[in-house]
């Protein structure tokens, strides 16, 4: 069964330590490694650019990133860079395992939309506007205050809508969420978060929030953050398929996607520690639910969106 993974932090460990290869690495260091995508059949892996706080607000370490992606990632024969819809259409054709760059948080852009001009020319087709504190461009989803959009974050807005750069609202605050649904003509994204009536959690969404993504035609990437999924010291593959029920009940069958999030946790939902291990997800949720529907919570749904959304 196809996969598409619509978030993980391969990138920040590659920038953190310039000792990792995504290639051939044995250090178990990677949760998302270039034979782990072979293993799952991956037909796309989306790799967010995370600049961690210490380093946040520059510009350099963004480049930095984008660069540790064309050295590591597309230096792989068998990755191809996604940034058009026939880019995706030829990974279909050829099996060739699609590479496509989020931005998670823009912080580094310093409020300058002609940076994010430059990162959709360096192929950036989705972006966050924050992560989990507040920036230039809105508060995130912990920041106390719970504000929304400024006026530059509303510009921002408008900049990606008018570039084709997808918004992404998995770290927002609610407020900032809204006026990001109220603003953009285009459907938002939630890249990885889960359902707050299953497990209540700041980072997941409420049910209102999951019926105006799939209103707008959006996605939800359902992730595998132990805590985002379930309260509880055993958190196991069933607890992530409790989330997609409920989302389903709300209407989004359509609008589900994988969001793992992978190297971007230190803890696993058990037998979800990585891509090979998705067949344990896959195998839980034919108990529930057709292949076909299965396979479309897996990529089908996600490829749609794309080849729909992508430039």
């Amino acid at each position: 069964m196809k996969v598409v993974d619509f978030h993980c932090d391969v990138l920040c460990k590659l920038l953190e330590d310039e000792q990792l290869t995504f290639r051939g690495n044995k250090s178990g260091a990677l949760d998302v490694t270039y034979e782990r995508l072979q293993a799952a059949d991956t037909v796309l892996q989306t790799f967010a650019i995370y600049i961690p706080r210490a380093l946040n607000g520059r510009l350099e370490p963004i480049l930095e990133s984008i660069d540790r992606f064309h050295e590591h990632v597309l230096a792989c024969e068998n990755m191809l860079w996604v940034r058009s819809a026939r880019d995706l259409e030829t990974c279909l054709a050829t099996g060739k395992i699609g590479a496509l760059l989020s931005l998670e948080g823009v912080d580094g852009l310093q409020g300058k939309m002609s940076m994010l001009r430059t990162m959709h020319k360096l192929g950036v087709r989705a972006a966050g506007m924050t992560w989990n504190n507040a920036n230039w461009a809105a508060d995130g989803v912990m920041e106390p205050r719970g504000g929304g959009l400024t006026g530059l974050g509303r510009e921002f807005v408008d900049e990606c809508d008018k570039w084709g750069i997808l918004l992404d609202a998995s770290h927002l605050s609610e407020q900032a969420f809204w006026d990001t649904a109220e603003r953009t003509a285009r459907p938002i994204i939630a890249s990885h978060s889960n359902a707050k009536r299953i497990c209540n959690h700041p980072r997941n969404l409420s049910d209102e929030q999951i019926k105006r993504i799939i209103e707008k035609d959006g996605m939800i990437g359902i992730t595998f953050v132990p805590y985002f999924v379930a309260q509880a010291e055993r958190v196991t593959v069933d607890d992530v398929v409790r989330h997609i029920e409920h989302m389903c009940e709300l209407g989004a069958e359509r609008s589900i996607m994988l969001g793992s999030d992978f190297d971007g946790i230190d803890v696993y939902v058990e037998g979800l520690a990585h891509p090979g291990e998705l067949v344990h997800l896959k195998d839980a949720l034919l108990q529930h639910y057709t292949e076909q529907q299965t396979e479309r919570f897996f990529s089908g749904n996600a490829i749609d969106f794309l080849l729909k959304h992508l430039p």
